[in-house]
Parts: structure tokens; sequence; C-alpha cells
């Protein structure tokens, strides 16, 4: 196969920067030589390599977006090529840095005080300490406003009880911001690993984001020092928040994800000879081919331009909620056409599209589905909200 020069219909590349294409070149080389010889096996048995973590943080991809306390500084667009490379290689690769940085790091970044920022963003930057993002609850997950975990005031600090689900980095997690409601209202905590009842569960039965280190946590009346709570949060918009951030990174490796099937499937097609020609010469695998670069080029341009608003100030929710619902669906939807146009040899591991597929079916759930995020914006187009919150 033909190396991996990234798919490019509209000549998207030509308009970063010097240190956007810095960025790019040294996370592909990173997810071409030490993750994708790896990711195959651990999507196998639904294990993280955890030694990427700290190659990740060498790379100053933790915390990229935030200025100082180690961290790299990087600009919407840097940080968006980088989570795009880092899907590349698996969705799950993409959503641990994403939780850390996007999720965690930003959380207390935004939130914390300078004390819990001095405390934690160094090393978590450095990879010293992993974190995870503890919002969604097995019964609350579009509608996170109805949490049932709560933190109660005590004479010491608060106690914590309850349960989330569905939480990247559980496992590995020191720290894990938790969003609970209070007498206050929604407030987020700074939970360290350890702590007594804390319990962490491991998800195993994913058919999806086998990789990804997920789990389910539960609070037992777990006592909380007053400095625990992020000073900063207030409602449940301090979570989302955080959110968007992460979204706005989805939006962006999504098209990693679609462009590794894209990739893929041509370089399949050029080579694949039935009825004594390639089946890249037949017009209806050239039709599909086709839309599919097409449908790339326009996510890539969505993802771009959102990132440039947010670098200048013009950014706003439904662009994020543009960007995620659309570039989430259209990936997934490349992934489905192109394990197609793969044949019987598409569901074989040999193959990454259909390991890329079957990740993006929960990239299309989570952080907001689609339909969701179809809401969102039709209650800024149209002024009228059609779900109650």
């Amino acid at each position: 196969m033909e190396a991996y020069r990234g798919i490019d219909l509209l000549g998207i590349e030509a308009e970063l920067t010097d240190e956007e294409r810095q960025v790019r070149d040294a996370v592909r080389e990173f997810v071409e030589r030490e993750a994708l010889p790896l990711i195959p096996q651990h999507f196998r048995e639904g294990t993280f390599p955890m030694e990427l973590a700290a190659r990740m943080a060498e790379l100053g991809l933790f915390g990229a977006h935030i200025e100082g306390y180690g961290c790299a500084g990087l600009g919407p667009v840097a940080y968006g090529v980088a989570m795009r490379e880092l899907e590349r290689g698996d969705s799950a690769l993409r959503s641990f840095c994403s939780v850390q940085s996007s999720l965690a790091m930003t959380a207390v970044w935004l939130h914390g005080s300078e004390e819990q920022r001095q405390h934690w963003l160094p090393r978590m930057a450095a990879g010293e300490a992993i974190g995870a993002f503890a919002l969604t609850e097995a019964e609350h997950g579009s509608d996170p406003s109805r949490m049932e975990t709560r933190a109660e005031r005590t004479a010491s600090g608060w106690r914590l009880s309850g349960g989330k689900f569905w939480i990247t980095n559980a496992s590995v997690a020191a720290l894990m911001v938790v969003w609970a409601a209070t007498a206050e209202g929604i407030r987020g905590f700074i939970v360290e690993d350890g702590l007594p009842g804390v319990r962490v569960e491991p998800i195993h039965n994913k058919l999806s984001l086998r990789m990804s280190l997920t789990g389910a946590v539960g609070f037992d009346g777990v006592e909380l020092a007053e400095d625990a709570l992020l000073p900063g949060t207030k409602g449940l918009v301090s979570a989302l928040e955080c959110l968007n951030h992460a979204r706005l990174g989805i939006a962006w490796g999504v098209t990693g994800a679609a462009a590794a099937c894209l990739h893929e499937t041509l370089e399949y097609a050029k080579g694949r000879v039935q009825f004594s020609r390639p089946i890249a010469a037949y017009q209806l695998v050239q039709a599909k081919l086709a839309d599919m670069h097409t449908q790339l080029a326009a996510a890539q341009l969505l993802a771009l331009q959102a990132s440039r608003n947010k670098a200048t100030g013009r950014l706003h929710y439904s662009h994020i909620s543009a960007a995620k619902h659309h570039n989430a669906q259209t990936a997934l939807d490349i992934a489905r056409t192109c394990r197609d146009l793969l044949g019987g040899a598409g569901v074989l591991d040999d193959f990454a599209t259909m390991r890329h597929m079957v990740n993006l079916e929960a990239v299309n759930t989570y952080e907001g589905t689609r339909h969701m995020h179809q809401l969102i914006l039709g209650r800024h187009i149209t002024g009228i909200s059609a779900f109650d919150g």
C-alpha cells in the first residue's frame, strides 16, 4: 500500500501555518510508527497501550490548547490537526487525549483555583497524572441536568454519593472531575484516586471503542475536603463549556478516521482485480469514491472554519453543534461505504476500516448525539425549543 499522505481534495493543507504543519507531521509520524503497530492487538483484547500516553505527553499533546502550566499553548487549528492525526490511528487514542486535555484539564484550567491549577496541570501535561471527566450517568445521558449524583456539605467539606457511567480513563485516572447536584446547583469536584468509597468497574463488553478504558464509577458517601470543589463551576453550563472544547476536537478527529478508511479503500480498489479490471475502474466504485472525497472535504472545511472562529473569538455554540453532528455522521457514512467496497475482506482486522466504522458508531453518539445537536441547532435557528430544558 502506498504510504499515507492525507486525503485533501481541496488543498486545505496549504492553508496551514508552519506551526500547524509541524504539529501534523509530528503526530502523523507518531501514529504511523508507534501507534498503528500496537492498535489491532489492543483492539482485539480490549486494552489500551499505556506506553503511548508517555509519548503523547512528550509530544506536548496533553492540554496542548492551554497557555502556561507546562502546556504547549497551541492554537485551535493546530490542536484540531493533532486530534485528526490521532484518530487516524483509532478513536480511542484521540479520546484518551481529548478527555485528558479538553475535559479534565480544561475543567481545572477554566474553573479551578490557582492552587488547583498549579498542583494538577503541570503533572497532567507531563502525563504523570491522568484525568477523567465524570458527567454522564446510566439513566441520564442526553439530559445530564437530571443527574442523581449528589454532594452535600459537611462540617469539613463535602460528602459525595451516586454513580457515573461511560467514563473514559476511569480505571487509570489519578483524578476525576465529578459533576454533582448540590443545594447551590450543579458543581464540579476533583476526586482523587484511592479515596474510600470510590468504586471503578471497567466496562468490558463493548463492541465499539474496544481500546478505550471506559468504566462505571460509584461514590458511596465519599468524604471530600472543601478544596476538592472547583470554585468556578456555576451550574451545568460549566460542564458544557468543557464539552464544547472536546466536541470541536471530535469534529476534527473523525475526519482522520474517515481519511484512514478512504486511503485504505482507494489503495485496495486500485489493486483488487475483478472481471479483468481493477474495481477502481468501474463507474459505481468511482462514483462512491468521488462522493466520499467530496463529503470529507466539506467536513474538513467545517472543522477548519469553526476553529478559525474560535481563534478570532467568533465561535458560537451552534458552530460546534453543526461541526460535531455533521462530521461524525459523515465519517460514519464514509466508513460504512468503504467497508462495503472492501467486500468480504473488509470484515478482517487486517484492514482498519471496520474498526473505524464500529468506533464511529460510538463517536456519533457520545458528547451529544446527532439528534440532540440537530435540536440545539434548530433552537438556535428558529428561536423555539423542541425539547424540555
